[in-house]
């Protein structure tokens, strides 16, 4: 039972379906992008997630932010940019 009352068991890391992309799989997504195209990722708070499709959005740097903004935020004026968005879990 883990810290909120909920069983639940643990994926074992050789589970081929709880993973949305291999190695692999990325890179052939990634080839069909400029070679010096940026690439961000989602983030805040802690653990790690699978990740959605890759796609580009344009961005801006606002490295003022407070880290649980970000330092980059979409803009139609900005820089495009590859995003790794995180799969987002409500449980």
């Amino acid at each position: 039972m883990n810290q909120n009352g909920l069983n639940r068991k643990r994926s074992k890391m050789d589970d081929k379906n709880i993973y949305n992309f291999t190695v692999g799989e990325l890179i052939e997504i990634l080839q069909q992008y400029p070679h010096d195209m940026p690439v961000l990722v989602s983030g805040y708070e802690n653990g790690y997630e699978n990740f959605y499709q890759p796609f580009v959005k344009k961005v801006i740097h606002l490295p003022e932010n407070p880290y649980w903004d970000g330092q980059f935020q979409l803009n139609d004026n900005g820089t495009d940019v590859l995003l790794l968005e995180r799969e987002v879990r409500n449980d």
